[in-house]
């Protein structure tokens, strides 16, 4: 294994040499410079946002999460104000204008909602439910995983016979697909069903995914691919950070509705329980085994209606 690594470094030495004369490289005529104020809007943009979202999952929708969430609404109108009036934005909001560019990118944003979304609790799922170790649960995702690759692959000949839109709404599609089996699937059977729906999920989201960042470079001018790129991983990162802030903040809310804990808890044990899942499963971990396994089977029923609620929500 040892004697692999100086090789490897070697490879990446030369293709880093090589790079300049085998890849054209496309820069911005007028690249700018960078915007501080913009950094900082961008940041009092999205984490009230999402500090709201989860504390009206924990503690209900009140004014405490409405203020911090018409906050970040705010200064997120100001962002978009400021990136208008500067002549090298730090997001080029007028690429928007074009059709097909925003709705690339919202395809983006969505298939990461709703992969990401769709792992946070099904990692759990495996771990807390089905007793299975990090390594199993890992493992247990990977043909799912590589599925998305592949499905990345199969599509791009695809487009020349097929509307590129076309193959983006199938995929999505089938992402909710993914979802409707998950939540309709008999959970008494193991982790199959939902295996078979991430299965699903991933090969959507794959297809989507691939075609969308084709259609979003192909959207714009040559000197600003840069520029859409960018923007294209700013959906993906945001996809990725709602999917867990909103599906996460549903599973969460439906478990602390549904949980009944037994009679008999109470104090920092019932607290913990009340949290998560994960809570509940390391408090049961110290009380006398009835107890223990009671507060088990409650948890984990809580945590299967709040799961289900989730990917009810994520198919719509």
């Amino acid at each position: 294994m040892g004697s692999r690594v100086p090789g490897c470094r070697t490879t990446f030495a030369a293709a880093a040499r090589l790079r300049p004369f085998l890849i054209p490289e496309s820069k911005d005529r007028n690249p700018g410079k960078p915007d501080l104020p913009s950094v900082v809007l961008s940041i009092f943009t999205m984490a009230p946002v999402v500090y709201g979202i989860k504390e009206a999952a924990v503690h209900g929708f009140g004014p405490g999460p409405a203020a911090f969430m018409a906050f970040g609404l705010a200064m997120g109108i100001v962002f978009v104000r400021r990136q208008r009036s500067l002549a090298s934005p730090m997001l080029d909001v007028r690429l928007f204008r074009n059709k097909v560019f925003s709705t690339a990118i919202t395809a983006n944003v969505l298939s990461l909602f709703s992969m990401t979304g769709f792992i946070y609790f099904f990692a759990q799922h495996l771990q807390l439910v089905e007793g299975q170790s990090p390594m199993q649960a890992g493992i247990a995702m990977v043909p799912a995983l590589l599925a998305t690759i592949v499905a990345g692959l199969v599509v791009v000949p695809l487009v020349k016979r097929i509307r590129p839109g076309l193959v983006v709404a199938s995929g999505l599609a089938l992402s909710a697909v993914g979802y409707l089996v998950a939540a309709l699937g008999n959970h008494s059977q193991g982790p199959g069903y939902l295996l078979t729906a991430l299965l699903l999920l991933a090969i959507g989201v794959g297809s989507a995914e691939t075609i969308s960042n084709d259609l979003i470079l192909g959207a714009v001018p040559a000197d600003k691919a840069g520029a859409a790129s960018a923007i294209s991983e700013t959906g993906y990162e945001l996809g990725s950070l709602l999917g867990t802030a909103v599906l996460g903040s549903i599973l969460t809310a439906s478990y602390q509705h549904h949980l009944l804990l037994p009679g008999e808890l109470s104090g920092h044990a019932g607290e913990r329980s009340r949290e998560t899942l994960a809570g509940a499963v390391d408090a049961a971990a110290t009380l006398p085994q009835p107890l223990g396994d009671a507060l088990t089977a409650a948890a984990r029923a809580a945590f299967e209606s709040g799961s289900t609620s989730q990917r009810r929500s994520g198919s719509s």
